[in-house]
């Protein structure tokens, strides 16, 4: 494989996470029945899996999520001090999905279900642990108040693994079928080491 196609990889690679990261800012409306419906999981499962250096597995999906957040406080949201401190424990959540990305070997339905699953499950028990920790938490910062942030956040952990399943569903089949119709953009890592 020469330099060339792996670049072209790299670049639909990219492609396809900043196109999932750009459906962060369809107008929604204010419905509860969207919240947590976003493709930050599939994005960083999708990064994991596909990206042959780690660090542009880690460093590409996260780049985008940091940039749209940006966008989204200082536009959507008017949150324009730029503080992100409940975010900390959603890209740490974040990172950890990529690392469940990395060991998706074999793109198939049963280990993109799984690691859909998988990525949820992290979301849920890293993300809440800020919704306990904020200043002005109604919950109680303690193991009870945790688990009852847990509870209360089962109704938007199902749209996170909705939306999970449904983005890398898209993402995982779509680069799936192109490299069926291009054959340069399949990974072969013996033939990537002799062309670096």
């Amino acid at each position: 494989m020469s330099l060339e196609k792996i670049n072209i990889r790299n670049f639909i690679l990219i492609l396809i996470i900043v196109a999932a990261a750009a459906t962060r800012f369809l107008p929604l409306g204010n419905l509860a029945s969207w919240f947590n419906f976003t493709p930050i999981g599939a994005m960083a499962l999708f990064g994991g899996a596909y990206f042959s250096d780690k660090i542009k597995a880690y460093c590409i999906p996260l780049i985008t999520l940091f940039v749209s957040d940006l966008v989204l406080n200082t536009t959507i949201y008017k949150n324009v001090d730029g503080k992100f401190d409940a975010a900390v424990w959603t890209y740490i959540s974040f990172l950890l999905m990529v690392f469940v990305g990395t060991y998706i070997k074999k793109v198939g339905v049963r280990s993109v279900i799984l690691a859909s699953i998988a990525a949820t499950f992290i979301h849920w028990i890293v993300s809440d642990i800020s919704v306990v920790l904020m200043a002005g938490s109604m919950y109680p910062k303690t193991f009870g108040g945790y688990l009852t942030a847990l509870v209360a956040a089962i109704p938007f952990e199902r749209n996170f693994l909705v939306s999970n399943l449904i983005f890398s569903f898209l993402m995982f089949g779509g680069f799936e079928l192109a490299k069926m119709k291009f054959p340069a953009l399949s990974f072969n890592r013996n033939t990537e080491l002799q062309a670096s």
